[in-house]
């Protein structure tokens, strides 16, 4: 088991970063998308390890990727698009999209057609997971800002109460 969570993790990893090099990446910025990677990946396979079915665990990996892209954001004063790009990429159902063109291809129309509808549901899924993100921290960022300006208008007043008349 200690094996399987190294090779899933690593390999996330590794490809996250990859295909932040396809597509310019920044250096700086490659090690944080890696990272955001393999925190969803690494939450989604957790999850179906532990019997969740694909479609929750591919909301809580997107989630995962937005939340770890923020923070990392912060932390390297980067927009958090430049992480959660690369790191959306391990959850991208491309398999299964695959052989659901197969299953087209061969005349399969029912499983094609139950396929293609996964192939949506786990996509739109990894979609909500990411909106999610997006709105928390929106939420938290106004909190933040609105605590800020409630202790810089309370000095104010603290001054102005203060001050002596002319």
């Amino acid at each position: 088991m200690l094996f399987d969570i190294f090779i899933q993790l690593s390999f996330s990893y590794f490809a996250t970063v990859a295909f932040g090099l396809f597509i310019n990446v920044p250096r700086k910025a490659l090690n944080a998308a890696g990272i955001s990677g393999a925190v969803g990946w690494m939450t989604y396979w957790f999850l179906v390890q532990a019997g969740i079915n694909a479609i929750p665990a591919n909301f809580m990996g997107g989630l995962g990727v937005g939340l770890i892209g923020l923070v990392m954001s912060q932390y390297k004063r980067i927009p958090s698009t430049i992480f959660n790009i690369p790191g959306l990429v391990p959850l991208v159902p491309g398999a299964s999209a695959y052989q659901a063109l197969i299953l087209l291809l061969s005349g399969e129309m029912d499983a094609a057609n139950e396929k293609i509808f996964s192939v949506i549901m786990i996509g739109g899924a990894i979609a909500m997971g990411y909106v999610v993100s997006q709105l928390v921290s929106e939420q938290y960022f106004r909190h933040r800002r609105n605590k800020v300006l409630a202790k810089n208008d309370e000095q104010n007043l603290d001054h102005d109460l203060n001050e002596k008349p002319h």
